[in-house]
């Protein structure tokens, strides 16, 4: 929906027809080339590069007309101005569903020979034979077919000489010895927003060619950039790093294809996809904490993570098709991503690997030793919680012989009672049925037995085969507490069911340990407070919140 100048001035497009699905395109404009960034020695503001990089551009529709504060001029006129052909009027989702069913292709974009301009025959339909299109289209000027992975696009795209960036005076980063933290990064399609990146985090970043001899050079810290194309063809560059990785003189980090290149250089293995991860909104697996992110792609090659050696693990998985999204050395200070942390106009939810990486980069400083793993946010206390876990397993298996279900503050949970919202009218409260019917698949993902209340016929967690067994019963204390002496669950569920199922849970508070049933997710107590105006403000007052001032009243006078 956002990002076209960004888009199209990544490297990593290098040589690709770039199909936009989202409707409308270029209703924003583009910002003006003349904006410098006043930290990047110059470099444009609102890029990631000085060009664009695509082979050409396929949009739905492209607006006319354009508004924003920081536009200067129409996609259109810069598409011209730097001579990439465009069309529009096209049905990107078809091609979208073409690309998904049979794969990566070579395409052409072919003008009339009454338009005046150039074609352009890269990377989205391909024929065995150049003159078929010439035959089929004698009215369309016609171009050779342009394989982009058969030449060096890293060699197109990488700066030609090393530049050094410095971080606004006094914001710098400073080693022991006094002097700024300095990072090296292997330019292979690099990205202007991972230089601020940097740059902002009071780091010196000395940029270099992709076939820079960059061992030769005083460094705290070796980055690897993103960039485009198959990442087995620049050997030079992957063996530098396999000597850096033997070296143990650094931290390293790598991105997208910085990625690939630090997998090779460890001994595994990359293989081109059917047809890439690309766009804003992929979800990652973080499989240290559990933790899903969404993140920025654009890759067609991936790392084979059955070829990693022993010491390099995974760090994160593709949630979509469990493909690899980043690895990391159990013993030294190195690993790399997939996706794009630095993601610009984003998601940013991972652009904390930055600060993990310096951190780390630091902690080396400071230790003088170039020893131990990166330290991840939150993969200890997920460390601690699966060995709280086990134990907990250990503990049980002596004299519980079902191992079904899951583990709860110490007790095995197989069977839970999930209260629905009762009667509503159609169309109303939706989010209810959403949220239940999802509890219930994720119970059952879990092996855990589940029962339900409601007596709403007319929704989806009341079909058939979704609960293990359901009850059409008004939603009452009384109905509520009959089914649990009933079917004996060890655990329930008040948080699913709107206000009615919340009210159960209130008036059944004192009950529940008696009936022997354990109450899963949000506590009784917590509802209570959140229910009562009164005990919310005292709670928000305890931890120095603001909450705006209430009182209860009893008529209109009162009011």
């Amino acid at each position: 929906m956002v990002g076209y100048p960004e888009s199209l001035t990544d490297p990593s497009y290098r040589g690709q027809i770039l199909v936009l699905t989202y409707p409308l395109v270029g209703n924003y404009g583009v910002p003006s080339h003349e904006e410098l960034d006043p930290l990047l020695n110059g470099l444009p503001a609102y890029f990631e590069s000085s060009q664009i990089h695509v082979a050409a551009l396929v949009v739905g529709q492209a607006s006319a007309e354009f508004s924003h504060h920081l536009a200067s001029s129409s996609l259109g006129e810069w598409l011209k101005r730097e001579g990439i052909p465009a069309i529009y009027g096209v049905d990107t989702r078809a091609i979208t569903k073409r690309i998904r069913e049979e794969g990566v292709m070579l395409g052409k974009l072919l003008f009339p020979t009454s338009v005046v301009g150039s074609a352009s025959g890269y990377q989205a339909t391909s024929d065995d034979d150049d003159d078929v299109a010439a035959a089929v289209l004698p009215e369309y000027q016609n171009v050779a077919w342009v394989d982009p992975n058969a030449t060096n696009l890293v060699a197109e795209v990488s700066c030609k000489t090393p530049t050094l960036y410095k971080p606004a005076p006094g914001t710098e980063l400073k080693r022991p010895d006094g002097r700024t933290v300095r990072i090296v990064a292997v330019d292979i399609g690099m990205k202007y927003n991972q230089i601020r990146c940097f740059v902002k985090r009071g780091v010196e970043l000395l940029v270099v060619p992709w076939d820079h001899d960059f061992l030769a050079e005083t460094m705290d810290g070796l980055f690897l950039s993103n960039g485009p194309g198959d990442p087995t063809t620049i050997t030079a560059t992957i063996e530098r790093v396999k000597q850096a990785l033997a070296l143990k003189k650094f931290p390293i980090f790598g991105i997208c294809l910085g990625h690939q290149v630090f997998a090779l250089a460890s001994g595994a293995q990359t293989e081109k996809m059917k047809y890439g991860n690309r766009g804003q909104n992929i979800p990652c697996t973080d499989m240290l904490t559990s933790r899903c992110y969404i993140t920025s792609q654009n890759h067609g090659y991936a790392v084979k993570a059955e070829t990693l050696p022993p010491t390099v693990k995974e760090l994160f998985v593709n949630a979509n098709d469990g493909s690899n999204e980043g690895i990391y050395h159990t013993e030294l200070p190195y690993f790399s991503v997939q996706f794009h942390p630095e993601s610009n106009p984003g998601p940013r939810d991972t652009e904390v690997l930055f600060d993990i990486f310096i951190s780390t980069v630091t902690r080396c400083l400071s230790t003088g030793k170039i020893e131990g793993p990166v330290e991840f946010p939150g993969a200890e206390a997920a460390q601690a919680r699966r060995q709280q876990r086990d134990q907990w397993e250990r503990e049980l298996a002596a004299d519980d012989s079902d191992k079904s279900g899951r583990i709860v503050n110490g007790r095995r949970i197989r069977k839970v009672l999930v209260l629905g919202s009762g009667g509503l009218s159609i169309g109303q409260a939706g989010e209810f049925d959403y949220s239940g019917s999802q509890a219930i698949k994720a119970l059952k993902e879990e092996g855990i037995y589940t029962i339900l209340i409601n007596p709403n016929i007319a929704t989806i967690q009341t079909s058939k085969g979704l609960a293990d067994k359901c009850y059409f019963l008004p939603v009452t204390p009384d109905c509520v507490r009959k089914v649990i002496l009933h079917e004996r669950p060890d655990g329930i569920y008040c948080t699913f069911g709107g206000q009615t199922a919340l009210n159960i849970g209130v008036k059944l508070r004192d009950e529940f340990e008696g009936l022997g049933v354990q109450v899963l997710g949000t506590q009784i107590e917590t509802i209570m407070v959140t229910e009562d105006r009164e005990l919310f403000a005292s709670a928000m007052a305890e931890i120095n919140e603001k909450c705006a001032k209430s009182h209860a009243a009893n008529n209109i006078e009162e009011a």
